[in-house]
């Protein structure tokens, strides 16, 4: 009995002793885990708000991100070498977060895809942009459309070819009418229809609908004018009366929207009825003159040089030498004009995304050591254009660089860009080529 007595006691002392070290534990594990908490929560809330610990500049720095939106999809980006990011088959964008303030150096690849390389800076709690970035095919495929092709011309929907062939033997020439939607090639006219003793074709336009190409001919010592009906078959040659010409005191005008513009014979400039300059312009005898108007930019071309109206001065102003070139971009915010071996763009409003621009803002592209042939825009952020032998893809983000692929090189190419077909057509010895689709 005195046995099971001390047995039980010293069971309750031992209970007591496990009790009081359970407490003891469990304070310290509380004290413990508190000041980690405490420690750690400054570095969690701060982690969360975007801070890092810069290693090699020995700080604390707020971090900021990259966008990238990329066609084709599925490529790699690559930050100073490494490989960080894949897009996906279904989105062709990514937003990389969490990237320390500096400079990267981004590399976009894929294979058989011309490399997209740019530094750009990530500033701290900013996102850097680049939402037009394309990567072009490194040789894309160009498959012959016709042969012995001397000049070729594109109606204004982009949907048929006038294609002038001359026959090797007697050197008599023939047009030819290819129809893009069809991808059928049929006869038009002789060269024996405009005249049987011969005619020289002088040039060719379409009509704004399509329907009809105009014809300037030499036949003999006259120049004289034919209508082409398009819709008819066989297709009707109609000879038509000189155009009419302006009054003899303007000597260049545009009409845009419901406005007349222009230039007297005394250099004055109108809009309707207004007298928009000052100072006269100095009209030169026996020039070519020519009005352009871009949204509220006004040019004037003499020869090859381009001269902008200056709405707070009243005059002209000369603007550029030597243009060859004069195109607006599909969206109407931009202008690219080149001479023989410089390419320049001209923003005709506000740019809000990144790089912003602001109107009247000029952008130099490229400046080339062989004659630049003809330049299109593939779409509102990349040009192609001919230089020598070469066919050039260029963006016009000029950001640390600009990236410039080389696409094809052929003998003396004449260009056209098909922004239906976002196809490109090359004439080049008497071939016509077709490349496949260059954007998606």
């Amino acid at each position: 009995m005195r046995s099971l007595l001390i047995a039980i006691l010293f069971s309750l002392i031992s209970e007591y002793n496990e009790s009081i070290m359970t407490k003891k534990t469990r304070t310290i594990l509380f004290l413990v885990f508190l000041f980690i908490f405490l420690s750690a929560a400054p570095a969690v809330v701060l982690y969360s708000q975007g801070y890092r610990i810069d290693f090699d500049n020995k700080k604390i720095s707020r971090t900021g991100g990259l966008f990238l939106k990329i066609e084709p999809k599925q490529v790699e980006i690559y930050l100073d070498g490494k490989l960080t990011e894949k897009t996906d088959f279904f989105f062709g964008s990514v937003l990389i977060e969490n990237l320390l303030p500096k400079k990267y150096e981004i590399e976009i690849k894929k294979p058989e895809f011309a490399t997209w390389e740019k530094t750009l800076e990530i500033r701290e709690k900013e996102v850097t942009e680049v939402k037009n970035i394309v990567l072009f095919p490194e040789k894309p495929d160009f498959s012959i459309l016709a042969e012995e092709i001397k000049q070729f011309w594109t109606s204004p929907d982009q949907s048929k070819i006038i294609l002038k062939e001359e026959n090797k033997l007697t050197h008599n020439w023939a047009l030819k009418l290819y129809d893009l939607n069809k991808n059928v090639k049929s006869q038009l006219i002789n060269e024996e229809d405009a005249s049987p003793k011969g005619a020289d074709l002088l040039n060719l336009s379409f009509s704004e609908d399509s329907k009809e190409a105009l014809l300037e001919t030499g036949i003999g010592e006259k120049i004289k004018y034919f209508t082409l009906n398009l819709n008819k078959l066989p297709p009707a040659l109609v000879e038509e009366e000189p155009p009419a010409t302006t009054t003899e005191d303007v000597i260049a005008s545009r009409k845009i929207n419901n406005d007349v513009y222009y230039l007297d014979k005394s250099g004055y400039l109108f809009k309707n009825a207004e007298k928009l300059n000052d100072t006269p312009f100095p009209v030169e005898q026996e020039t070519e003159y020519a009005l352009e108007i871009f949204q509220n930019f006004i040019f004037l071309r003499e020869d090859k040089t381009l001269y902008q109206f200056s709405s707070d001065l009243k005059s002209f102003e000369k603007f550029f030498d030597g243009v060859s070139i004069l195109e607006n971009s599909p969206d109407l915010k931009k202008l690219v004009y080149a001479s023989d071996y410089e390419i320049w763009v001209l923003f005709l409003k506000d740019t809000l995304e990144q790089p912003q621009r602001k109107a009247g803002e000029k952008l130099f592209i490229a400046r080339l050591s062989e004659k630049i042939g003809n330049c299109y825009w593939l779409n509102n952020n990349y040009l192609v254009f001919n230089n020598g032998n070469k066919i050039k893809i260029s963006e016009t983000d000029d950001r640390n660089k600009t990236n410039v692929a080389d696409i094809a090189e052929l003998k003396n190419p004449e260009i056209f860009w098909n922004k239906i077909e976002k196809r490109l057509y090359v004439l080049s010895e008497g071939n016509l080529f077709r490349s496949e689709g260059l954007l998606p």
